[in-house]
């Protein structure tokens, strides 16, 4: 009986609303009950969220339909659940009972126009995999080709424009009842969640999607991408390339084909830098389960109906952002944040600069080494509390972007524990950070790196002269141990390049058979090195004398 009700329009609307107005009904009496926030009271409040979440899966599993997707998306939303929300909802997906086999067998022959028994010599009833909006079968063609079919479940676009009303009633009451409604944009939200669940309904685009990324990535010699047979797809239905293999994380597979865990890492990884760096499309779901291992070694990446696209704007402002940070441009930071449409228009923007330079000041100085835990404590709360106040919404990309990278971690720590992930960053960072590939644009990023206090000396100065009188010594000190500091960092830059310069000189003169210039070599090199001692013992006594 129970799952003949959730096909009915009004008990779904009912049931997603109630469960909704429930969940906050609960949190304004808590918040009401709980007026001194301490340990004790931090512990209920994460149990309420746990409990929360947890009936939210069980209302998704049971109901099926928009509830699945819209909590894969929220599992991706760090800024909009709390970490304990999002944890109950991970694996959510995997969840899905199959639909019986009946109704893809009718959806395959509406959407072929013919019997299955005209294109197939044999369909297993028993799907390989379901999801909430398909299930996915193993059929052999007449030529004995074995391919992969995924077929959209019964009535699945009926039930999610039912839920998208119903999401749509819970977004004005939370709009019209909370205060999350007057920071958020959730209009913009609701279209984004609308659109990004949409596009997945249509394996038409899914098609195209993988196509695309076969195209992207053609010169990943260790890469693959299975042929889509477009004659045999449809809006409905999409038939793929069966691949044989295993999941990149069975270990067990792996050393049965003399597969190097090592590799197949640095491979994936390699390939999840170039999408979540550079601008074009990326994976959005890159579990486990999407992505296969096959005896020769070869990645096979799977199900695109999830993507996100990192645009050149987006690249180029990402960027922009590090770079400020570099140079300690704030405003530059936080343009780039407007640009990527972090901040909405009521954001503090003096504010976010504000906790911006507070915190990488902090960073920088080495504060957090000072700090005792009550005070990191302070900190954090004082973050996360400006987080909620503020304005400041992710958008879908980023959010999927966010959500792949911390699943490609998670899967590259499966495979092989001791990867390095900044030794393998590094020569791409450089790539990413000099926004080409020339060796030109590299020594550009290391001329701005080492003229960072140079620049840094300006904004301090004009920092000191607009702030007033009341907090003069106190910047009279700190800008104090800043100017020597930044003068100790360019000497020490000096005579590095004056070793570099006697080192190059011994090794032209070794080459050269030159007995003169060898000479000249050691005595610059020596005098470079001798330098650096210096300067590095006279930065040591002055950072032991300024501690306090």
């Amino acid at each position: 009986m129970r799952s003949r009700l959730k096909y009915i329009s009004i008990y779904r609307i009912i049931v997603i609303v109630w469960m909704a107005v429930k969940f906050l009904l609960q949190i304004f009496w808590f918040q009401k009950k709980h007026r001194i926030w301490d340990q004790v009271t931090k512990r209920k409040w994460e149990e309420l969220l746990t409990k929360q979440a947890r009936e939210y899966r069980g209302t998704a599993i049971r109901l099926g339909g928009l509830l699945i997707k819209f909590g894969q998306f929220l599992s991706s939303r760090a800024d909009l659940l709390p970490r304990s929300f999002i944890k109950e909802l991970e694996g959510l997906v995997d969840q899905v009972e199959p639909v019986p086999f009946h109704y893809s067998k009718n959806i395959l022959e509406e959407e072929w126009g013919c019997s299955i028994d005209q294109l197939l010599q044999s369909l297993h009833e028993s799907p390989v995999a379901s999801a909430s909006i398909g299930d996915v079968y193993r059929a052999t063609l007449h030529d004995g080709t074995s391919v992969a079919i995924k077929v959209q479940r019964y009535r699945v676009r009926e039930i999610f424009n039912v839920d998208f009303r119903a999401l749509r009633i819970v977004f004005f009451i939370i709009g019209k009842c909370t205060r999350y409604g007057e920071k958020a944009d959730l209009p913009a939200l609701y279209k984004e969640v609308v659109t990004v669940i949409t596009n997945e309904l249509d394996f038409r685009l899914e098609l195209e999607n993988g196509n695309q990324f076969k195209r992207r990535f053609k010169d990943f010699p260790s890469v693959y991408t299975p042929y889509y047979y477009q004659e045999m797809s449809t809006e409905r239905v999409l038939t793929m390339e069966w691949i044989e293999g295993a999941k990149i994380t069975d270990k067990v597979f792996m050393k049965k084909h003399g597969i190097q865990p090592e590799k197949v890492a640095k491979t994936l990884f390699d390939l999840c830098v170039e999408q979540f760096l550079f601008s074009g499309m990326f994976h959005s779901d890159p579990h486990s389960g999407n992505l296969l291992i096959r005896p020769d070694g070869t990645l096979v990446v799977i199900d695109f109906g999830m993507v996100g696209e990192v645009k050149q704007t987006d690249a180029d402002s990402i960027r922009s952002m590090v770079q400020g940070f570099i140079l300690e441009d704030y405003d530059r930071v936080v343009g780039a944040l407007i640009e990527m449409d972090f901040l909405l228009a009521e954001a503090d923007i003096d504010r976010v600069k504000k906790i911006i330079k507070q915190t990488t000041d902090l960073y920088l100085d080495g504060g957090f080494g000072k700090l005792d835990a009550n005070k990191m404590n302070d900190i954090m709360d004082e973050l996360q509390g400006f987080i909620k106040e503020q304005p400041i919404q992710l958008p879908a990309d980023y959010a999927f972007l966010g959500r792949a990278t911390s699943i490609v971690v998670g899967v590259l720590t499966t495979i092989y524990p001791q990867v390095d992930l900044i030794d393998w960053g590094r020569p791409v960072l450089k790539r990413w950070m000099s926004g080409t590939g020339s060796h030109a644009s590299f020594y550009k990023e290391i001329i701005r790196e080492s003229a960072k206090p140079l620049l840094s000396l300006p904004r301090a100065i004009i920092q000191y002269l607009e702030d007033g009188n009341k907090q003069r010594e106190w910047q009279r000190s700190k800008l104090q141990k800043k100017f020597f500091h930044q003068f100790y960092l360019l000497y020490g830059l000096f005579t590095f390049l004056v070793m570099a310069a006697g080192s190059g000189m011994v090794v032209y003169a070794v080459v050269g058979s030159s007995s003169l210039l060898l000479m000249a070599g050691i005595v610059v090199g020596g005098i470079g090195i001798f330098g650096m001692l210096i300067v590095a013992i006279s930065h040591f006594r002055m950072i032991k004398k300024t501690k306090y």
